[in-house]
């Protein structure tokens, strides 16, 4: 109940925060950030929570670039029970800023510029191992879809929460 409550109160709050978005574009051919792109696909309304909860929207929202590896609902969901509603929780901020932190990677890093071993250096200083193979692994997560361009980096969506 705790769980569906804040991800209710997150996405009114994340759909009343952010423009309204037509295509992923802003009307005049531009691409939307990455926290637009996010909220209108409709598969991270957990991410979005999280990243809410954290106070990492703005950063997101900045400037950029960004590589996000962002992880969908059912990855979250995946998690052993009670995890998300923890880190939520005000008293682990740091804990879930670490942990989000953990799949944003300075720059913009599209799929070709990836190599198999490839240590990417985090946002919250720890580096990630890309491996690649039958799929493109981050770490222990699977790359589901890949290269999805923003205005301000790129998307990467992941099956599994990346723990750093």
């Amino acid at each position: 109940m705790f769980l569906k409550q804040n991800l209710k109160a997150a996405s009114i709050a994340l759909t009343l925060a952010v423009a309204p978005i037509a295509a992923f574009a802003d009307g005049h051919g531009a691409k939307a950030d990455i926290v637009d792109t996010a909220v209108a696909a409709g598969d991270f309304n957990t991410l979005a929570a999280a990243l809410t909860a954290a106070g990492l929207i703005d950063v997101l929202k900045g400037d950029g670039p960004f590589t996000v590896f962002a992880p969908t609902d059912a990855a979250f969901a995946a998690l052993p029970a009670g995890t998300v509603e923890d880190l939520l929780k005000p008293e682990n901020k740091d804990t879930l800023t670490a942990i989000l932190t953990y799949h944003v990677v300075p720059g913009k890093v599209m799929s070709t510029d990836l190599s198999d071993g490839m240590m990417a250096g985090t946002v919250q200083g720890s580096d990630v191992t890309i491996t690649l193979g039958d799929a493109v692994m981050v770490g222990d997560a699977k790359v589901v879809t890949a290269d999805i361009e923003t205005s301000n980096g790129v998307i990467h969506v992941i099956d599994k929460v990346l723990m750093p």
